[in-house]
């Protein structure tokens, strides 16, 4: 029997939140009411051991000890109740012996139930630990960290790194391979959840990294409401009071919100935050009025948002034959070309205008008669600009059946697409848009009713 299941099922069984404490000591942090680390290490472990599914102690904050560390952290785990599974958040990744004394280090020197562990080096580095059948160990997918879009969302063989970890991972383990994925990333969450619907996950950046319980739960959550570990460290650690902030953070994970399922949700709030969704009075491309106006071509001043529309993009593209892109000028073609970066498909595009010198081409870029593309726009409204270039790349012998945009603004441009035998993807329609924002607080009930009903009666 694996004892890291065992325990955690029967610490939930007895009814606790699926908080997970971090005890991570850092002398400069320290809180003046204690004289020592371990006295603060012990505080918590006091305060929360009736709350806590599980502790995770970070090696790192005890190895910059030097050698009073490892005493600091033999007394930690010998002060932690035993029904309680501890998680040693260690992050070791190597191959042959070295993996095998890591693994030893872990669950025969310190004797914890579950370590996490990095997948860069392959299965071979991961086997060592999940030979110990009885243990359990976390495999780094998506974390939290600012960053992690740098490496995790590349595209690798039309899929992002990350969910190639998400899909591999489990199987290098008998039932004992678990995933981080961080919580500041809830459409990573919901893409991982989707990939790997029965693994534990363990989550951090709740908390101090702006993570919400609530979001993280509604997000990844498996059917039977288990299969997330929210980990909470400086977040109760450097309270007042331990115990009250972590009853705070359990009442979160009681009540998770069912309003947080909607996709794409952090992508939208990156949309507002970056003044790509305005509210007032308009005048779009089509002639149409309209109370809000989307100008995605601001995603080219803001590269992370750019990386995350193209890995969006991607996720729509993956199960279409295509064998070419094709971005609609002005405002699809920098979107496109970060997608063909993103996913290596190769780019061409139609020009509003054919040059009067050089070649006059009505195309740029390589493509043959006979090809499939897909058409990269950023948003579609009544399609006329969508619908005049698949009219120019049909022209040329290319093939064209599916158009993919990031925000469809429900007024009529997936019907008329349909008329010319192009089947619209979206990401977001405008529906979820504005309900996104009005549950972040961006909008009011009132405008969102307002809003709704002049875009309902433009569309009819």
């Amino acid at each position: 029997m694996n004892r890291f299941l065992a325990k955690l099922n029967a610490r939930l069984d007895a009814g606790c939140a699926p908080l997970v404490v971090g005890l991570d000591p850092q002398p400069a942090k320290m809180p003046a009411v204690y004289s020592n680390l371990l006295q603060w290490n012990l505080a918590i472990i006091e305060a929360t051991s009736d709350l806590a599914v599980a502790y995770k102690p970070n090696i790192a904050f005890y190895e910059a000890q030097g050698r009073k560390g490892f005493d600091l952290l033999e007394a930690t785990l010998k002060a932690i109740p035993d029904q309680i599974p501890v998680i040693l958040d260690a992050k070791r990744g190597d191959i042959g012996s070295t993996a095998e004394a890591y693994a030893r280090a872990c669950f025969e020197c310190w004797n914890v139930d579950a370590v996490t562990l990095s997948p860069y080096l392959g299965a071979d580095s991961i086997r060592p630990f999940t030979a110990y059948q009885d243990r359990y160990v976390f495999v780094l997918a998506h974390t939290s960290n600012p960053s992690a879009a740098d490496i995790q969302t590349l595209s690798c063989r039309n899929m992002a790194l990350y969910e190639h970890i998400v899909h591999q991972a489990p199987r290098w383990g008998q039932g004992n391979v678990g995933l981080v994925v961080g919580a500041t990333y809830p459409d990573a969450l919901r893409k991982a959840r989707q990939l790997a619907p029965d693994v534990w996950f363990l989550t951090p950046g709740v908390g101090a990294q702006g993570g919400h319980a609530a979001t993280v739960l509604a997000a990844a959550a498996r059917k039977d409401g288990r299969g997330v570990l929210i980990n909470v460290s400086r977040g109760i650690a450097l309270a007042q009071d331990h115990r009250e902030t972590a009853l705070t953070y359990v009442k979160n994970m009681t009540h998770p919100s069912p309003t947080s399922t909607l996709p794409n949700q952090d992508f939208i709030r990156t949309l507002f935050e970056i003044g790509a969704v305005q509210f007032g009075s308009f005048t779009l491309a089509s002639g149409q009025h309209s109370p809000i106006y989307l100008d995605l071509r601001l995603l080219i001043s803001h590269p992370p948002a750019l990386a995350q529309a193209a890995q969006i993009y991607a996720d729509l593209i993956r199960n279409l034959p295509t064998q070419r892109l094709a971005g609609v000028p002005y405002a699809g073609l920098p979107l496109a070309t970060a997608v063909s970066l993103d996913t290596g498909i190769p780019l061409i595009f139609p020009r509003k205008e054919i040059k009067p010198y050089g070649r006059g081409r009505r195309i740029e870029g390589e493509f043959h008669a006979g090809e499939r593309v897909v058409v990269i726009e950023d948003l579609v409204t009544t399609a006329g600009s969508l619908i005049q270039s698949v009219g120019i790349l049909r022209e040329a012998g290319l093939m064209v059946e599916h158009a993919v945009v990031l925000i469809d603004r429900e007024q009529g441009g997936a019907q008329n697409l349909a008329t010319h035998g192009v089947q619209l993807h979206a990401a977001i329609t405008i529906s979820q848009l504005l309900h996104t924002l009005k549950q972040a607080g961006c909008i009011n009930e009132d405008q969102l009713a307002s809003i709704s009903d002049s875009l309902s009666n433009t569309s009819s």
